[in-house]
């Protein structure tokens, strides 16, 4: 049962981290997860033009902690215990990167998710993240 649509999860990103709410639009919100765009600007690219990695993983990192924060409300307090990514193609120069972020399992303590991550406008996958949460006592 879905707690937190995505206009809710925005305005808790905005609220509690106006460092990189900006950054980052919820698309949709599903039973078993979000899509959330990367807005892409200058600060998200290497040498080269590309986005970067630490980008890349933020994306991930937004993408599934959302999609637990739609299914429990807003914990703040849920945190990233462990995350393997896969960087498997270059980005599309000047495109918004969007992240499938899907909830595998949703514990008392522990949340367990994947993510794919895509150019707009194309279904190659350029990376794929696998990312456990830690959730606070509620």
């Amino acid at each position: 049962m879905l707690k937190m649509d995505a206009a809710a999860l925005e305005a808790f990103l905005a609220r509690d981290f106006p460092q990189v709410g900006d950054d980052f639009v919820v698309e949709s919100v599903r039973d078993d997860g979000v899509t959330v765009r990367l807005k892409v600007a200058d600060r998200h690219l290497r040498p080269g033009g590309t986005v970067s990695g630490p980008s890349m993983f933020a994306l991930a990192d937004v993408g599934l902690y959302l999609a637990i924060l739609s299914r429990l409300g807003p914990v703040a307090l849920a945190v990233t215990t462990n995350c393997s990514i896969d960087f498997m193609r270059k980005p599309a120069a000047g495109a918004d990167i969007l992240c499938d972020a899907r909830l595998l399992k949703l514990g008392r303590v522990l949340a367990v998710g994947d993510c794919l991550l895509r150019s707009e406008g194309s279904d190659a996958v350029l990376a794929r993240a696998s990312l456990t949460y830690s959730i606070p006592p509620r």
